[in-house]
């Protein structure tokens, strides 16, 4: 609103707020998805638009509309791209041609100024059009939004911009051909769109800057500084468990272990449309990769994406697919995705196997309790589907009888997780599993731990926990798995710390514990009858570990590119060799009066040859190690005594062909020829990802894992390619 005397004028543009509803299901697969048009957005009553150009006069338009009025659609206001450019008009024409309505409003409302700066700028009268040509740029609210050509049409409160388009906010990056933008509303269409995502809470790269960037500057400079901050990782096990009485063995499929996380993405789509915090995008293409073509897609026709809350995204699309290397491709099933950056999206159901606790087949459902920034407390029911139809011993005739129905205590269990952030250095974690809510079971048929951590220091920052454990499962080397039935006391343990300048480090660590376990000394057994070979007792332990590593030869590192140092790794590789040494010292005493020390050294080569770059043996790598234990007493209990003395360690890895390795890791007891443990592994290895098999004949142990690794990089990344010809084919 001018002040008297003033003789500027200005046009207004007044927006409106919306009613908002929530996406629950996809709509009818044949019909094509589109934006909600009932999101409030959190916008500025008014606008004022500042247009400067480049080394001449700066002009000021303030947009402002009647309440009355109504928006126009952007199908009908867009101002054409191809209208031809006339002489600058000049600031009395414009001052004469436009007046302002009588409008009043609150003097305390927010004023969003946009800056608008080009190589050259007019404004055309009749249309009440400005049009910016040559390294445009447009900043309003946290965003900047730049292209070669820009027209602004300030009765339609409609942006178009053309060519090399750009709008970045935060660290968040969208471009693409041509940009039709309803800035008012903060609604809008990209065609041709690509950019870049990063997650708000990641620590993967610097904070966003107060001020976005310009495009023009990433866009020009090579893609450099890629890393490998970490990965996503999930792991499937199973593993077989004989049994000693029987002579039988059962078959235990492990739930699934899943870490890490993806921080960084980027993306091309056809056409973006976006509403606020809501966008629809059709032919949608992500990828963590930051080469050109990707090796690994997420890939769908339609997509929707909202924000719920700061902390979680939504994405729903249509026959949502992962390709990998450009062929083949895998359906992914699930059409609604939840990124949340606290914790993982359960699904609906998820089955197991278990032979051995839970009888067979089984199905459990993850609910969270309590899920806050600082605590999450969930409760996962399990039902046993196979046990309970056909019992929990299926050589038994009569065990359909003995399965005791759907409704039997013990054909459920329960899994429970806790995680709370108690203070800056403080947190409690606890887990528990119950394989059977039968009262009279619940002594044999549960697991569980409770730790609760402390961080004390600052340069070398210690760590005590106090922790308790019911029947804990341990390996022990040649003896094998042990359980420990309850465990309960406190560990503190130093990080790993350097002596100097001389290559040198040390950890050590003392605790305290409260145990009752198996043994095998008939002397601290009662007198038969009993009913198990436990004892309880009272450890006191103490130990130190001394590490010195030296390098004995490096190769040249290949550059991070995806023809030569990142063709089949996340990161290239350093040929080298290396000598390894360590002493280990651990002192035990035990309530009892009994004790064990040993010292153990270990002396050992590592190294691997080759940079894993050219399609046939371009890599191998190996370890050999050799350890021996200067033994005093032995523990009374079996799960920490040490019973191998001299033990050889070896393991290989070969690059067969392209990205296929094999290898092997194997442990052997010198002195009873034993094998400790062998594991033989096939991987297929990519830069963003990669497939690994593993087995391990001594421990009847087999593993599936895959790995999608997360990359950092600076600069512009190449466009993903032409899209497939049908994307019913993928």
């Amino acid at each position: 609103k001018p002040e008297p005397g003033n003789q500027e004028r200005f046009f207004a543009v007044k927006s409106y707020p919306k009613p908002c509803s929530t996406l629950e299901t996809l709509p009818n697969p044949d019909e094509s998805l589109s934006i909600n048009s009932n999101c409030p957005l959190p916008i500025a009553r008014s606008k004022r638009i500042i247009a400067q150009e480049r080394g001449g006069e700066t002009r000021e338009f303030e947009l402002i509309i009647p309440e009355q009025s109504n928006p126009a659609s952007l199908d009908e206001t867009t101002p054409p791209s191809d209208q031809n450019l006339s002489q600058p008009q000049s600031g009395s024409e414009l001052d004469s041609e436009v007046t302002a309505p009588t409008i009043t409003f609150d003097t305390n409302e927010q004023l969003d100024i946009l800056e608008l700066t080009s190589d050259r700028q007019e404004y055309d009268q009749t249309r009440q059009v400005i049009t910016a040509v040559g390294n445009v740029t447009l900043r309003f609210q946290d965003a900047l939004l730049e292209a070669d050509r820009l027209q602004v049409n300030l009765p339609t409160r409609i942006v178009v911009a053309d060519g090399n388009v750009a709008l970045t906010r935060g660290n968040q990056v969208l471009e693409g051909e041509r940009f039709e933008y309803y800035f008012v509303q903060d609604t809008g269409v990209v065609f041709k769109a690509r950019g870049e995502f990063v997650r708000a809470s990641s620590d993967s790269g610097p904070p966003p800057p107060t001020q976005p960037v310009s495009r023009r500057i990433i866009n020009s400079q090579p893609l450099t500084g890629i890393s490998n901050p970490g990965a996503f990782a999930i792991e499937f096990g199973a593993r077989v468990i004989p049994n000693a009485e029987t002579g039988t063995s059962t078959t235990t499929i492990e739930s699934p272990e899943i870490e890490g996380t993806i921080n960084r993405f980027r993306y091309e789509a056809d056409r973006v449309e976006f509403d606020g915090l809501e966008g629809v995008a059709t032919n949608v293409r992500i990828t963590n990769d930051p080469f050109s073509p990707p090796e690994l897609e997420w890939r769908t026709r339609n997509a929707r994406f909202r924000r719920i809350s700061p902390e979680v995204d939504e994405v729903v699309a249509k026959n949502p697919r992962l390709v990998f290397d450009q062929g083949f491709s895998l359906p992914t099933f699930r059409e609604r995705f939840v990124i949340d950056r606290r914790e993982r999206q359960p699904s609906l159901l998820d089955f197991g196997y278990d032979d051995d606790d839970r009888g067979g087949v089984f199905i459990q459902r993850g609910f969270k309790i309590v899920e806050t920034p600082s605590v999450r407390f969930s409760l996962t029911p399990q039902f046993f589907l196979q046990k309970a139809i056909l019992g929990d011993n299926d050589e038994d005739e009569n065990n359909d009888a003995e399965g005791g129905g759907v409704i039997d205590p013990a054909n459920f269990g329960l899994l429970v997780d806790l995680d709370a952030t108690l203070g800056s250095r403080t947190t409690l974690v606890g887990s528990a599993a119950l394989t059977s809510l039968d009262p009279e079971d619940l002594e044999n048929e549960t697991r569980g731990s409770l730790r609760l951590r402390q961080t004390i220091g600052n340069t070398y920052p210690h760590r005590l926990t106090l922790e308790a454990s019911y029947r804990d499962r341990l390996f022990n080397g040649s003896l094998g798995f042990q359980t420990v039935q309850s465990s309960i006391g406190g560990i503190f343990e130093s990080p790993t710390i350097p002596l100097g300048k001389t290559g040198l480090t040390i950890r050590y660590q003392a605790g305290v514990q409260r145990i009752n376990a198996n043994t095998d000394r008939v002397d601290l057994l009662p007198l038969p009858p009993r009913d198990n070979n436990r004892i309880n007792l009272t450890r006191y332990q103490g130990s130190a570990t001394l590490t010195w590593t030296q390098p004995l030869w490096q190769g040249k590192i290949l550059p991070a590119t995806a023809e030569e140092g990142m063709r089949y790794t996340p990161a290239p590789l350093l040929p080298n060799i290396q000598l390894n040494s360590s002493i280990t010292g651990v002192a035990s005493a035990y309530s009892n009066g009994d004790s064990q020390e040993f010292l153990r050294g270990n002396i050992g080569l590592t190294g691997q040859f080759g940079h894993f770059s050219k399609p046939f043996l371009d890599y191998t790598g190996f370890n050999i190690s050799y350890s021996q234990v200067a033994l005093g007493n032995t523990s009374p209990f079996l799960f920490d005594r040490v019973a191998d003395t001299r033990i050889l360690n070896a393991g290989i890895t070969q690059q067969l062909y392209g990205p296929f390795r094999v290898g092997f890791q194997t442990s052997l007891n010198l002195d009873t020829n034993q094998e400790i443990s062998t594991d033989f592994f096939l991987e297929y290895s990519r830069r963003s990802y990669n497939i690994l098999l593993r087995y391990n004949p001594v421990q009847q142990r087999g593993l599936v894992g895959l790995r999608i690794n997360d990359f950092n990089w600076t600069g512009a990344t190449e466009p993903f390619d032409t899209f497939s010809n049908s994307w019913e084919d993928d």
